[in-house]
Parts: structure tokens; C-alpha cells; sequence
């Protein structure tokens, strides 16, 4: 997973010239789970499908011009390990940062599931 690609794939979009920010999240795996429980690693299974319907609404908003998602799903994670990278670009900052959010949130409760695993 390395953000500086997805950065560089939106910088190579057609409407590039259009973009005015580019937003970034990189989430990790936590040495403490919500619950204060020491975290050893856990593992994220993604639903692709809903995944892709998620990003095709979003993109849909106003002024967004590319949305790129990528997790680390099926496979051991560890404390410090990236799970999931989104980058979202568009116009001005009044469209591009509730896009972020949304897809966040929506990815968290609609697309992946995670188990974690305590010391």
C-alpha cells in the first residue's frame, strides 16, 4: 500500500485540472482497541461490491472528481500496519472533506468487517 501511487493515479485523471485538494486517510492498526483492550493484530475482510457502490455514490457528489480506496483485507495485521488508504479529490474543501468522512464511515460500517486479536 503506498499513498504517493494513489496521489500519483488521481494526479494522471483526464479532469485533473479541475481538482483543487486532494484529501488523504491512512488508518492503521491501533495498539489499543476502543475498549482499552492491547491489541496484538487483527484481520478486515472487505465486501468489494458494496465497496464499489459505496465509491460510485460518493463520486456522484458535487465537485468530486476521483475517489481511489485500497485495505489491506484477508491477512494478519499488526500494531502500526496500514489498513486502509482513501484518497479523495475534487473542487474546493466544502465538497472534498464530508466526501472523506462519509466514505470512511460508510467503508467502517457497511463494507468491511474486522476481528481483533488481544495480547
Amino acid at each position: 500500500m503506498d499513498i504517493s501511487k494513489l496521489i500519483k493515479k488521481v494526479k494522471q485523471h483526464s479532469d485533473y485540472g479541475r481538482v483543487g485538494m486532494i484529501l488523504c486517510h491512512n488508518g492503521v492498526v491501533r495498539a489499543t482497541s476502543r475498549n482499552g483492550k492491547k491489541v496484538s493484530g487483527l484481520k478486515v475482510s472487505v465486501d468489494n461490491q458494496i465497496l464499489q457502490k459505496v465509491i460510485e455514490k460518493q463520486k456522484n457528489k458535487p465537485g468530486i472528481i476521483e475517489i481511489l480506496v485500497e485495505i489491506d483485507k484477508d491477512r494478519m495485521l499488526f500494531v502500526g500496519d496500514d489498513i486502509m488508504l482513501v484518497v479523495v479529490a475534487g473542487d474546493i474543501r466544502d465538497n472534498v472533506i464530508p466526501v472523506l468522512t462519509d466514505i470512511i464511515n460508510a467503508i467502517k460500517t457497511d463494507v468491511t468487517s474486522k476481528t481483533e486479536f488481544y495480547e
